[in-house]
């Protein structure tokens, strides 16, 4: 009898992946639901309190912009998943697969409907982390986990950024809320931080989505399987650092700094990106640079501040959306029932695989924006947008054009190239991919047809919502097929026309164009490996100079650093100062006390016999506890003294038996000095500090508590050992814990050694 699994398998699918399928419809289903509500201007909010006292709360909130983006999430994720129930059937690691695929879904939800910017950086954060154990789910090929390890450290990297860039917006009075920023006048653009609360943002938004200089990690992403690769470039992750950019618009946006910025930097991104998707003849590469090219765009395009830039963002959103997942998934088909999605070894697959044909041909052509697709219709408004661009409109205009002619040269490559022409033989026997495989890209397909037949739809639905959300319409742009014979029409057929006449001209283009890219001297890549190769040459260094086994280096730099530290602080802060410099009133009897521990510090460094050492370090200590006891703290001198007592009794017993100090070489006379200056410098700033202390005001709440509650609460009068043992006990039993395996470890190796 055949194990149920096995026979699915054999029918093509994973029934855990069909299975899985459910969670993403199932949200879908509610979106949908929800959508007419949203679309009027309705606004869905959900909240709880986390940690009200730091404005933290755990808050949801659904509007256009949410809506439009959770669409996408989880309709492009319910026919990803889909198709990987049958991509990945037979693989032994399927149901961790669909794990972090799902959990990857789910936090870019989170990133989509959180109404708290802390709460948006958890889910940031989870998106980084699992698209890393995605990116890497092959693991046993080094340069997948190399690429995977670099996605993670980009991305990380920005997400530090983006920390910081919270913290500093908290610090300049701005709300966390995002919800509160459509409220927002002049009053964080005017504040002195708002450069530094920009810069880290937008860096935070430019690793996420893949922004040069930080594009490189996009490419190398392809190393994840085909699904993953579709979800991450289409409906997740990469498309985490463009929302972050529109909720920021309100609050940010319309600066100098903000629209010179996105317009320069998207630009360059999305020339780069069209520019080497030309090239590559590995298909699901030459889809990850358009991807670049797509983001460059919507970045661009979010650096103006008017209603047509920002509706072009939208729209493109959305038709990059559609085609690109379509076509993630049609190459993912290819690779599967032929073998292989390098260029050169495809051709004639159209006889053999006519629905993928179909879904690649309406995807590349709502890519390419032909008339009636709905990526015409995302042209045309792009040009719009780039045409009433405030900060280099000719610029923007520029870039569109030429990214968009170079776009179309890619679609016409990624249709024709696998599907015309004569088989060749290695792929006589390839068939038409499993239908859970052929649903996902025909549908998307469709769709970039039936939105560019309805765009009035789509723009008063989906697309128009979206705008409101983050930007206060001033004139409503409406989306249609035909707006008449204007600049944006004349852009298209240029586009069109340029594309074509690089299509035909592949053949010298496509290896000039990777001959000029192996040309260039310093890449994203190149620098990442040279930052890298520093970065780990630097931690070499440093461990090698500080992790060297000597508990002497370790001790001098721990407290060299401290008492460094508290000193250049301390310098630049009049007040400490002054607070000390008025702690001089010592009665003689005191000074007297000092005295006694001074003679007994000398004689703990002159002293050549341990025991005599360790005996005058326990003067210092009693003398410790006498000064506690002198102002009125004897529980506090009664541990000291017990503290010093079974020390000095068990660091005797162990120094019996190690050799006299008489027969140890002497140390280096500088290293002595060194040693000398760092104790008598940390002797004077702990003094220092503790002056201070004691002659600033004190804020006595903690005190009276404990002094309340010892007897009370805890049935002791000695208020040191009741915070040791009671109130502080688990910390306590945590210390008991380290010293006394740290003991275990000692003996063990005392033991080890003696054998």
């Amino acid at each position: 009898m055949q194990h149920p699994e096995n026979s699915a398998q054999a029918a093509g699918f994973s029934r855990i992946g069909l299975v899985s399928t459910a969670l993403p419809l199932l949200l879908f289903a509610v979106l949908c639901s929800l959508w007419p509500q949203v679309a009027r201007g309705g606004i869905y909010a959900v909240e709880w309190s986390w940690v009200p006292s730091l404005d933290i709360w755990l808050r949801f909130r659904l509007d256009g912009l949410s809506l439009l983006f959770a669409l996408i999430v989880t309709g492009i994720g319910s026919l990803v998943t889909l198709f990987a129930a049958s991509y990945m059937a037979g693989h032994p690691h399927t149901g961790r697969f669909f794990v972090y695929l799902h959990t990857f879904m789910l936090a870019m939800l989170g990133i989509v409907t959180a109404d708290n910017l802390l709460l948006l950086f958890v889910f940031w954060e989870i998106t980084t982390i699992f698209s890393y154990l995605l990116i890497g789910f092959d693991h046993e090929s080094d340069t997948t986990r190399d690429n995977a390890k670099q996605a993670l450290l980009v991305t990380g990297g920005g997400g530090l950024a983006l920390l910081v860039g919270i913290l500093l917006l908290n610090t300049a009075g701005g709300s966390l809320t995002l919800s509160d920023w459509m409220a927002y006048d002049q009053q964080i653009r005017q504040h002195p931080f708002y450069g530094a609360i920009f810069a880290t943002m937008l860096l935070g938004a430019m690793t996420k989505s893949a922004q040069v200089p930080f594009h490189f990690w996009l490419p190398n992403a392809m190393s994840a399987p085909t699904p993953i690769s579709a979800f991450l470039h289409a409906a997740t992750m990469v498309k985490a650092g463009i929302y972050l950019l529109m909720r920021l618009h309100p609050l940010l946006g319309g600066t100098t700094v903000w629209m010179g910025s996105l317009v320069v930097i998207g630009g360059l991104t999305a020339i780069w990106g069209a520019v080497q998707a030309v090239s590559p003849s590995d298909l699901k590469r030459m889809l990850a640079y358009t991807t670049m090219m797509g983001l460059g765009v919507l970045t661009m395009f979010l650096g103006g501040n008017n209603t047509a830039s920002l509706t072009a963002a939208a729209t493109f959103l959305l038709v990059h959306a559609l085609y690109k997942a379509a076509l993630f998934l049609a190459v993912g088909s290819i690779d599967h029932q032929a073998g292989t999605r390098l260029l050169e070894q495809l051709g004639g697959l159209w006889r053999a695989m006519p629905l993928t044909a179909l879904a690649v041909a309406t995807a590349t052509m709502s890519m390419a924006g032909f008339p009636l697709f709905f990526g015409f219709i995302g042209k045309e408004i792009m040009y719009q947008g780039a045409l009433t661009e405030e900060i280099f409109p000719h610029f923007a205009t520029t870039i569109a054009l030429l990214s968009n002619s170079l776009m179309t040269a890619v679609a016409g490559i990624i249709l024709l190239g696998p599907f015309t022409g004569k088989r060749p033989d290695p792929l006589a026997a390839a068939v038409e991919a499993p239908l859970p495989m052929v649903f996902g890209p025909a549908l998307m397909g469709g769709l970039c047809l039936l939105f560019g037949l309805i765009p009035g739809w789509v723009s008063d639905y989906l697309v128009e919502p979206a705008v409101r959300s983050f930007s206060v319409v001033e004139n409503e742009v409406q989306l249609a097929i035909f707006h008449g014979f204007n600049t944006p029409l004349v852009l298209s057929i240029v586009t069109l026309t340029l594309g074509g006449l690089i299509y035909f001209a592949r053949k010298t283009v496509r290896p000039v164009v990777a001959a000029a890219m192996d040309a260039i001297p310093l890449t994203g890549q190149r620098g990442y490996d040279v930052t890298l190769k520093g970065m780990l040459a630097s931690a070499h260094a440093i461990a090698d100079g500080l992790q060297n086994g000597s508990l002497h280096r370790y001790l001098l730099t721990t407290i060299a650093v401290f008492t460094i530290t508290t000193t250049v602080v301390w310098w630049t802060n009049a007040d400490g100062w002054a607070l000390w410099l008025r702690s001089v009133d010592i009665p003689l009897s005191h000074w007297l006390l000092v005295a006694v521990m001074v003679v007994a510090v000398v004689v703990v460094v002159r002293a050549r016999s341990r025991i005599l050492a360790v005996s005058a370090l326990g003067m210092v200590g009693g003398g410790a506890a006498l000064v506690f006891l002198v102002y009125g703290a004897p529980d506090l001198a009664l541990t000291q003294l017990l503290v010093e007592t079974l020390t000095l009794i068990i660091v005797s017993i162990v120094l019996l038996r190690l050799p006299p100090l008489s027969g140890a070489p002497n140390s280096p006379t500088a290293s002595r000095w060194l040693d000398g200056l760092v104790a008598v410098g940390t002797g004077v700033v702990v003094a220092g500090l503790c002056m201070a202390v004691t002659n600033g005001p004190i804020d006595r709440q903690l005190t009276a508590f404990f002094e309340h509650n010892s007897y009370i609460a805890a049935h002791g009068r000695n208020i040191v050992n009741v915070i040791l043992v009671d109130f502080r006990s688990l910390d306590t039993l945590g210390e008991i814990t380290v010293v006394a395996t740290a003991g275990l470890a000692g003996y063990a190796l005392i033991a080890k050694r003696r054998e």
